[in-house]
């Protein structure tokens, strides 16, 4: 049964990638999701560099979050990520889910980043 749903994760991310690219101007923000942990990426896919990652292994997050495994995890990381992001001066981004879902962790990074003032 995981490997059918991990399998469904990766065709879904690979048919998603085809679409979407990260450029200077708008990079692609990249998400991870563990069952303890969730980390994000901006990265520009023309020069293969991340400009920007955040996660709750992050030195800003460790010692603040109780549990690193849930929403309100998720929503500090999406802070942390838009501030990193402004910090270089960049605003417009692509978003990449990774072939999860647009729920829970993943939903509440997202609207994170846009309070924190990304567009996307």
């Amino acid at each position: 049964m995981e490997n059918k749903k991990i399998l469904a994760r990766m065709k879904r991310k690979k048919r998603v990638r085809s679409r979407i690219q990260g450029t200077s101007e708008k990079p692609r923000l990249n998400v991870f999701r563990s069952p303890k942990h969730i980390y994000v990426q901006a990265i520009v896919d023309s020069t293969g560099k991340t400009v920007a990652s955040a996660s709750t292994l992050s030195p800003e997050l460790k010692g603040n979050l109780r549990y690193t495994g849930n929403v309100e995890a998720a929503k500090k990381v999406g802070e942390l990520i838009a501030r990193k992001c402004l910090e270089k001066g960049i605003q417009k981004i692509v978003f990449d889910r990774s072939g999860y879902l647009y729920h829970g962790r993943v939903k509440a990074l997202a609207e994170a980043a846009r309070a924190g003032g990304l567009v996307f």
